[in-house]
Formats: C-alpha cells, sequence, structure tokens
C-alpha cells in the first residue's frame, strides 16, 4: 500500500531463539503489536533503508521483469510446500529466500508481509501487476475451496503451456527477423562503404548515371550525411508504435489484421483459440465462476477480435443463453469448437472438453509453425539475394557506359 513503510526487525520466539525480518505496516508500533499477536518478543524494529547500491534505476525497458516461467516455477514449488504441510507465511519466507529472480523475490516478500498482518493470499497478490488476473482469481478459488496446492499446480501447468505456445511462435517469427536484420545491416554497410568507391569513379569520368545508380548515389549521400535520423527513425518507430498499441482503437484494428495475414494469421488465430480455451478451461476447473472466468478470459486472450467476441457471450451467459450459442454468432471461432464445446455444455464437462481443445490448437500451432519455417526459409533468403543482387546490379549498370566513355 503506498501509505505504509518497510520495517527490519528481530524477535525473540517463545524457544528463545532470534529471528529477522521484513514488515510493511504505517509505523514501528504496529509491526510491534502484530509481531506480539503472532507470539514473538520484539528485540528491535527499525526502517529499512537502501542503499544507493540496492536502489534500482528504472529505465523503460529495460527494468527487471518477472516471466511467465518464473510464475510458473514459483507456483510449483509453492504448490509442493503446502501440500508438504508448511504454513503459507513459512512457504513464502523460503520461496522469497530462494527465488532467483530478484524482482519476483521482492513481490513475494511483500506479499508474505502482508499475509502475516492477516490479508488473504489473493488479496496480497492482487496489489502486485507480476501476477495476471488469471493467476489471481485461480488462487482465490483455491482458497475458497480449500484445495490451494492443487490449484497451484494447475496454474503452473497453464502457464508452462502458455510459455511453449509463445517460444512455438518466437521460433516461426525469429527467422524472417534475423533475415531483415542481416539484409539490413549489408544493405546499409555496401551504402555508405562501397557506394563512395564507385560514385568518385562515376563522376570522374562524366556521363549521366542510369535511374537505378542515382537512386542509389543520393541514399548514401543521405545516410552518410544525415546518419543519425538513421540511427534514430527505428527508435522512435518502435516507441510510436508501443504508444499506438495502447489505444484501443489502433490495438483493435492491428489484431484484426493480424489474424488476416497471408502467411502468419492462421498461426496468430490458432495461439488466441488456445490461449482462451486453456484460460477458460483451468479458471472453471479451479471453480471460478463461469461470467467472471469468461471476463477475466476475455482480458487474458490478448487479442481485441475475440476479446469483443468473448464479452458477447459473457452477455449471453448472461441472459441464460449457453456459450455455443453466441459464440456460433462469430467468425473468430470455427464450427469444431462451437460443436466441442456445446458438446462439453451438455455433459456437463465443460472444463475437460475446452483442454481437450487447447490441446487441439496446441498441436495446431506446432504444425503450423514447422510449415512457415520451411516455407519462410527459401523465401527470406531470395529477398535477401534479391536486396543486395539488386544493390550491385544497379552499382555496376554505369559499367557499359564507362566503356564507352574510355573509347
Amino acid at each position: 500500500m503506498a501509505d505504509q513503510l518497510t520495517f527490519e526487525y528481530t524477535v525473540r520466539d517463545r524457544a528463545g531463539k532470534t529471528k529477522s525480518g521484513t514488515m510493511s505496516a504505517a509505523n514501528q508500533k504496529a509491526v510491534a503489536d502484530r509481531l506480539r499477536e503472532l507470539g514473538y518478543a520484539p528485540v528491535s524494529i527499525g526502517e529499512k533503508k537502501e542503499s544507493l547500491a540496492q536502489k534500482e534505476i528504472n529505465i523503460p525497458g529495460f527494468g527487471k521483469k518477472v516471466s511467465l516461467a518464473d510464475l510458473a516455477v514459483f507456483s510449483r514449488q509453492f504448490a509442493t510446500m503446502i501440500n508438504s504441510g508448511l504454513s503459507l507465511i513459512r512457504a513464502l519466507n523460503i520461496l522469497a529466500e530462494q527465488t532467483e529472480n530478484p524482482k519476483l523475490a521482492e513481490v513475494i516478500g511483500e506479499v508474505r508481509s502482508q499475509v502475516e498482518q492477516g490479508r488473504p493470499l489473493s488479496t496480497a497478490m492482487a496489489d502486485h501487476e507480476v501476477f495476471p488476473k488469471l493467476y489471481i482469481a485461480m488462487v482465490r478459488a483455491g482458497e475458497t475451496a480449500g484445495l490451494l496446492d492443487q490449484v497451484l499446480l494447475r496454474v503452473a501447468a497453464t502457464l508452462e503451456a502458455d510459455v511453449a505456445l509463445r517460444r512455438k511462435v518466437k521460433s516461426a517469427m525469429t527467422y524472417p527477423v534475423v533475415v531483415l536484420i542481416m539484409a539490413v545491416v549489408l544493405s546499409s554497410a555496401m551504402i555508405i562503404f562501397i557506394v563512395p568507391t564507385f560514385e568518385g569513379l562515376f563522376e570522374s569520368l562524366g556521363g549521366e548515371l542510369p535511374l537505378p545508380t542515382q537512386v542509389l548515389v543520393m541514399l548514401s549521400e543521405g545516410m552518410r550525411t544525415f546518419w543519425y535520423l538513421f540511427l534514430l527513425a527505428p527508435i522512435a518507430a518502435w516507441q510510436g508504435f508501443k504508444w499506438a498499441r495502447k489505444q484501443d482503437n489502433v490495438r483493435f484494428f492491428l489484431d484484426r489484421m493480424k489474424l488476416k495475414l497471408p502467411v502468419f494469421g492462421p498461426l496468430f488465430h490458432k495461439v488466441a483459440l488456445s490461449r482462451f480455451t486453456r484460460n477458460l478451461g483451468s479458471l472453471l476447473r479451479a471453480g471460478v465462476p463461469i461470467l467472471q472466468a469468461l471476463e477475466i478470459s476475455a482480458d487474458t486472450v490478448n487479442n481485441g477480435v475475440m476479446s469483443n467476441a468473448i464479452n458477447d457471450v459473457k452477455a449471453g451467459v448472461k441472459e441464460g443463453e449457453s456459450m455455443a450459442t453466441p459464440l456460433s454468432k462469430h467468425a473468430v471461432f470455427p464450427p469444431m469448437t462451437v460443436q466441442m464445446i456445446a458438446v462439453g455444455e451438455e455433459t456437463g464437462a465443460i472444463d475437460e472438453m475446452l483442454e481437450k481443445i487447447s490441446d487441439f490448437y496446441d498441436q495446431e500451432v506446432e504444425a503450423t509453425t514447422e510449415q512457415l519455417t520451411a516455407l519462410l526459409e527459401p523465401v527470406m533468403i531470395a529477398v535477401l539475394g534479391g536486396i543486395v543482387g539488386g544493390m550491385v546490379i544497379a552499382l555496376y549498370m554505369p559499367m557499359f557506359k564507362i566503356f564507352d566513355l574510355v573509347q
């Protein structure tokens, strides 16, 4: 909380052993009162001071982050400790000390302090952005049902599946991105270092250069004169894209175009379907009410077109309809998905059916990424060869006129 401070304390337990730790509270008296309620005798309490070396310098885009893989490992370890009979506070204390990610370790320590003060685990986690809405909702359901360890294992499995899905998409995108970077680097090197050499030769011999060569020479002069603009332009464009992506109307437009891309569109569509069905199935299996589960799924599907469709489904379910009826009205949901969900609703096993659908689309994503990699390899090689080869041809086109001038 914003008005609370972090205090370091040293206490003695009933056995006379000394323990140390940190706790967030409004003042020292609140810390002392809480420690006495827990059965400890306070020895010393002081406000925690950060040294200059400990303070973080937050640079946008370079700060410490908590990945889904970090959360998955944390969830599995947490579930194992709870299942082994460790208390919530003790398990959090151990995890805060052994977690390798410093940002996550700091968050776990703050969550532990809040749990020590009597707050529910899910409420304490909700104060930190590192825990997604899906995570918090499932933990809250696990607390209510008394099945926190089982729910945490489900959370870990869901996060691990999402990490694997993202890894497959990245593997499909890596090759074209690397080839594109190579093309830009090679082209820039030729324009900056090689073209000027030919330019001097052309000027010494006189004559009018072909249009492609003139364009190349002008580009070379521009890059050498305004090199800083060419360096800053990609950074400015990326930052502008990130800002525009946060605008709802722009984001919706980009998400819609992303699904219509000729090569990658089907891949992005399958990824969104897999994420939606997996998240919804995990939430329902954890005991989250269907309306809340649909709301969270709409927030976590990461595609505005599908998010709007899920919100329409939520409105239909709220009016008493089955999920399959409003789903069938949106083209973004394939007929097979709608029919399988309808069967799941009829048999009362909707969560199991959703997980089967998710597994199916995971396999589809894997097959699609393999096909894309095989397809893009020769295409990108041809693109790279075309760019570099086109520049070489543009440089050698004046050679025919040079021979005439020499004669």
